[in-house]
C-alpha cells in the first residue's frame, strides 16, 4: 500500500486578511504544512467607511497594521473585530504575502480558495507557469462570505476538506466522490480545477 499524501496547502483569498488567515491559523494548529496569500494589488482592511479603506502594501508586519489602526480609531477598530483579527493574524506569520510574488515559494499539493474570482486568478497564473515539473496541484474554491463569523466556519470547513483529502491513498482518483460527498453533508457547492507546477 503506498503512503498517503501529505498535504501542503495555500489558503488564497484577495486582499482579505479574514478568511485566509482563519483557515491558516485553523490548519497550522492542526499540524498541517501551510501557507496563506492574498492576490489584491494591496491589503485592504476596512476603514471608517467604504470609501475610506486602510491600505497596506504586501509585506507590511501585522503588527504595523494592528499598531497603526490603534493609533487611529482604537474602539472602531475594536469593535468591527479587525484589532483582532490582527492580532491573530500576527501570531501565525509576520505580514500577508502576494500569490503572484512567491511563486517561487514552492508547490503546493491543495491550493483553497475563498471566492471565485480568487479562484479564477490562481488558475489564470498557474496556467500561465512553464508547468515544467508537471506536478498536480488540486485547486479548490469553498466561497465563504466575508465576516468573521463565516471566516470562522469557512476554515472549519477547509480543515474538514484537507482531512477528507489527506485520508485517501490517492487523490486523483477519489476527487469527485470525496467533493460530492462534501457537498452533500456541508450544504455548499465546490469548484475544482486540476493545474500543474
Amino acid at each position: 500500500m503506498q503512503q498517503k499524501m501529505k498535504l501542503r496547502h495555500a489558503m488564497v483569498c484577495s486582499s482579505n486578511q479574514n478568511r485566509s488567515m482563519e483557515a491558516h491559523s485553523l490548519l497550522k494548529r492542526e499540524g498541517f504544512d501551510v501557507c496563506s496569500y492574498g492576490t489584491g494589488a494591496h491589503v485592504k482592511l476596512p476603514g471608517p467607511s467604504l470609501r475610506e479603506p486602510n491600505v497596506y502594501e504586501f509585506g507590511t508586519p501585522y503588527k504595523q497594521m494592528f499598531d497603526d489602526l490603534r493609533r487611529k480609531d482604537p474602539e472602531l477598530y475594536k469593535r468591527n473585530g479587525i484589532l483582532p483579527m490582527l492580532r491573530r493574524n500576527s501570531s501565525v506569520k509576520l505580514a500577508p504575502q502576494r500569490w503572484q510574488e512567491n511563486a517561487s515559494d514552492g508547490t503546493f499539493d491543495v491550493v483553497l480558495t475563498f471566492e471565485e474570482k480568487v479562484f479564477d486568478m490562481v488558475l489564470e497564473d498557474l496556467h500561465n507557469r512553464d508547468g515544467l515539473l508537471m506536478k498536480p496541484v488540486l485547486v479548490i474554491n469553498l466561497d465563504v462570505k466575508d465576516n468573521h463569523e463565516e471566516a470562522a466556519i469557512g476554515g472549519r470547513l477547509a480543515l474538514d476538506l484537507c482531512q477528507e483529502l489527506e485520508a485517501v491513498d490517492s487523490w486523483e482518483d477519489k476527487i469527485d466522490d470525496i467533493l460530492a460527498a462534501f457537498e452533500r453533508q456541508h450544504r455548499r457547492k465546490l469548484l475544482y480545477s486540476i493545474a500543474f507546477y
